[in-house]
């Protein structure tokens, strides 16, 4: 069973409370789930938050929608993949942020089938980024998954989840998925800060209602350059 895992918590320290920030009417993390959803290649989608009480707000949200949840540990996301996805049965397991409203369910295909069964560990980011940031899209099988979390000490890397896969390709079959459009990854699409969400306001207020592709959101930002000034100081986290 192909079972995308959604990571997401309250505690942002950039934008608290940015996954149930409004965007167009529904919150941010409801965007994140509509959209891995049309995903064809997606068996399941499951929401892991944490254990903490100030995530109680994404678990009520998850069960007014009948959206499967998983709780787990805060700091340990590894950990929290790993029994998500014991207790669903999934393998593989796509991975997907909830900071990212814009995923697009095209590109969740490709990776997921570029994981043909000759390949652990399939991305469009790692060893390098193509498409704009906040399209990220991670597949790994079970296998891949369970070695990582009985093998990984680095914290930072049990923060993150994947790093120990795709720094030892000596030990995993990688993949990675590639964009015609290279140019577009200067974009930053993914909402660590108000510059981040204001630009996802602009683009969701747009559309409002239709559903889009990460391409016609291109030709939106090609007709609103400045736009795109937003946020391009921002800069991103090291993992």
């Amino acid at each position: 069973m192909t079972s995308a895992i959604i990571q997401a918590r309250m505690s942002s320290t950039r934008l608290p409370g940015k996954v149930l920030l409004d965007l167009a009417g529904e919150p941010m993390l409801a965007r994140v789930v509509e959209r891995t959803r049309r995903s064809r290649t997606i068996d399941r989608v499951i929401v892991a938050t944490t254990v903490e009480s100030e995530d109680g707000p994404i678990v009520e949200l998850c069960r007014s929608r009948g959206w499967t949840v998983s709780r787990g540990s805060r700091d340990d996301v590894l950990d929290r993949y790993y029994q998500a996805a014991v207790a669903d049965g999934a393998d593989p397991i796509v991975r997907i942020t909830s900071d990212c409203p814009l995923i697009a369910p095209e590109i969740i295909d490709t990776v997921v089938k570029r994981l043909d069964g000759t390949i652990d560990y399939a991305s469009n980011i790692n060893p390098r980024r193509t498409f704009p940031r906040g399209l990220d899209v991670e597949v790994f099988t079970f296998a891949a998954l369970s070695a990582a979390w009985r093998d990984d000490r680095e914290a930072t890397g049990r923060e993150h989840v994947t790093p120990f896969l795709y720094r030892h390709p000596e030990r995993f079959r990688i993949a990675l998925v590639e964009s015609d459009r290279p140019e577009t990854a200067s974009h930053r699409w993914s909402v660590d800060t108000p510059e981040d969400y204001e630009l996802m306001q602009r683009i969701y207020s747009h559309f409002g209602r239709r559903e889009f592709n990460w391409l016609d959101v291109l030709n939106l930002l090609d007709q609103h350059p400045d736009w795109c000034e937003m946020n391009r100081h921002v800069e991103q986290k090291p993992h």
